[in-house]
């Protein structure tokens, strides 16, 4: 849903006057606001996703504890 927001100058009326009345009706109408309180909203995952996600990492971990124990765990770089 977007708003625009017009400001019209009038006869004898400076640019800068302009602008002013412009930014008011911009911070009066909410907009910037409504964008920064969407800005960094993150989508819930679907229980499918994450039911998926979560069975990828069990086979994973048992991969690799299979490995372990085998004593073949592949050779990992220094984390830091």
């Amino acid at each position: 849903m977007a708003i625009n927001v017009e400001v019209e100058k009038n006869n004898n009326e400076s640019s800068a006057n302009v602008i002013r009345r412009f930014q008011k009706r911009v911070q009066n109408s909410g907009i910037v606001r409504r964008l920064r309180d969407e800005r960094y909203f993150k989508r819930t995952k679907s229980d499918n996703v994450r039911r998926f996600a979560r069975l990828k990492k069990l086979v994973k971990k048992t991969e690799y504890e299979r490995l372990y124990k085998l004593g073949k765990t592949p050779e990992t770089g220094h984390r830091r």
